[in-house]
């Protein structure tokens, strides 16, 4: 078992910047790849960004390419998602998730655990 906290959502003005952080406890936290969803109300959760377990790999949606950036500190059990020129459709809560695929994994059926969100809102 892993549990995971997520903190950092809120308001920003269109273009502005969010930093998401997620923080584990339980299980060896390098042990586990970690994602980043985001879920309107209504509609599928949506695959944003992934990190594998030794941080050398990444992978975004196509949407968030350029702008999003998923890190990880396996020392201080914790992810980050660094959102940049955030626009207002981004407006919904964003979900941390982990996993123990090796391989780069995109679907929320694919992962484990999952925090209880964070609100982000975008305002135009």
């Amino acid at each position: 078992q892993v549990q995971l906290v997520e903190s950092g959502g809120g308001l920003v003005q269109a273009g502005g910047s969010l930093r998401l952080s997620c923080a584990a406890s339980g299980r060896t936290f390098g042990n586990f790849r970690m994602g980043w969803f985001r879920q309107a109300p209504g509609k599928e959760r949506e695959f944003v960004a992934t990190i594998s377990r030794s941080t050398c790999n990444t992978y975004y949606a196509d949407s968030v390419k350029g702008r999003f950036t998923i890190s990880r500190d396996n020392a201080k059990n914790t992810v980050i998602l660094q959102m940049n020129s955030l626009k207002p459709k981004e407006t919904t809560v964003y979900y941390c998730a982990a996993n123990n695929y090796l391989r780069a994994t995109t679907l929320a059926y694919e992962y484990d655990y999952w925090g209880q969100g964070t609100q982000v809102t975008v305002s135009s």
